[in-house]
């Protein structure tokens, strides 16, 4: 799949050496025992035992990886391919693809089976340029089975707000279940600086 022209902001996609330091920031943080799984936690709590999940804006593959472990058929995805193949290299149990969210098409790549939940984590629609988030969280849901989850992680202050996304979901067939102020789940208020809502098909 390529990249749709203007779709992401991603700054390893003009210098390579951004993805670098980025990969091997959270190599050292890991190393360093820090919790960098928090999100795939909640997922895994949403999801059936042995699920299959798609981790939508990947990265090098952190939460997919974890989740992987813990028994979950992954696929991941990506727009960077620097970034695709660390994630390869560091967690090779799940499968990992170059795509891009706003254009996501994973029957055309070989991956035609529906997934039984999405994550979207906390920086990914920072990256998709504003005109279009509302497609790719349309895009990533068109791959959810009926009655599936989707949980999407956003920074307040980055310009995709709670309204923002509660306005992209109807047309993305989703509804809003649950919104949190924290990965951990503590609760939403309108002066948090961060929304975790999760959606259902």
């Amino acid at each position: 799949m390529t990249t749709g022209p203007g779709t992401s902001s991603w700054p390893g996609l003009q210098d390579p050496e951004h993805s670098r330091w980025y990969i091997e920031r959270f190599r050292g943080m890991a190393a360093e025992g820090a919790d960098l799984y928090g999100e795939a936690r909640l997922v895994d709590v949403l999801a059936p035992r042995r699920a299959r999940l798609l981790d939508a804006g990947c990265g090098p593959g952190r939460h997919g990886g974890y989740l992987s472990r813990l028994g979950h058929r992954v696929v991941g995805v990506d727009i960077d391919p620097i970034l695709i193949d660390a994630a390869c290299t560091d967690h090779p149990d799940a499968t990992w693809l170059v795509g891009d969210l706003a254009t996501l098409d994973l029957a055309a790549q070989g991956e035609e089976e529906s997934f039984d939940g999405a994550l979207i984590a906390g920086n990914v629609m920072d990256f998709i340029t504003p005109e279009h988030r509302a497609e790719a969280v349309r895009r990533v849901a068109a791959h959810v089975v009926p009655d599936g989850f989707v949980v999407i992680g956003c920074r307040i202050d980055r310009g995709f707000r709670p309204a923002d996304l509660d306005a992209a979901a109807p047309g993305a067939g989703l509804r809003l279940e649950h919104r949190f102020a924290t990965w951990d789940l503590r609760p939403w208020t309108e002066d948090a600086d961060f929304a975790v809502s999760v959606l259902r098909r």
